[in-house]
């Protein structure tokens, strides 16, 4: 059964009483968050159908939030999602080049997961470092100025962080 704990459940109302009342939806996007952290790192249907009822909203409101926001995975993702901007500035310099290249070094395509579990690759709208292209998001960090050795340093370190 899909639950957070009672500890987060309590984060939970927190976020929730953030916002007045009847207007418990504006808690949303901070919610799937926490669904998606807590329940594997994507959101599937019944995690989303909980998320609407702790909100007290219909489930299709919740599902045409989390299907929008290129943050929030429909399907299961490896332990590291590769977020490479594929956006003009970053196309400029070269994104395009990286996401192949990426492709190439493991054996994917956009969207698909490693068969180790590790790595997916995702290609993303701007992620506003313009000035860092072509750059990547990696959970809660960039990686900026990328090159095909930058790539394979990034990977190589992600793979022995794996192993410990």
């Amino acid at each position: 059964m899909i639950k957070f704990s009672e500890e987060r459940l309590k984060k939970v109302h927190e976020v929730i009483a953030r916002y007045p009342e009847g207007k418990q939806k504006s808690a949303l996007i901070p919610l799937l968050h926490m669904a998606q952290e807590d329940f594997g790192g994507w959101l599937d249907v019944p995690v989303m159908d909980y998320v609407a009822e702790l909100l007290q909203i219909k489930p299709i409101e919740v599902y045409e939030v989390a299907t929008f926001y290129t943050m929030f995975n429909m399907k299961p993702v490896g332990k590291y999602v590769l977020e490479v901007c594929q956006t003009g500035p970053c196309m400029l310099r070269g994104s395009d080049d990286i996401i192949d290249y990426i492709k190439e070094k493991l054996n994917i395509n956009a969207g698909e997961t490693t068969a180790d579990g590790l790595f997916t690759l995702k290609p993303a709208e701007c992620l506003g470092a313009c000035g860092y292209a072509p750059m990547m998001q990696l959970g809660k960090h960039f990686r900026e100025h990328l090159t095909r050795e930058k790539v394979d340093a990034l990977i190589d370190e992600l793979r022995a962080a794996a192993k410990n």
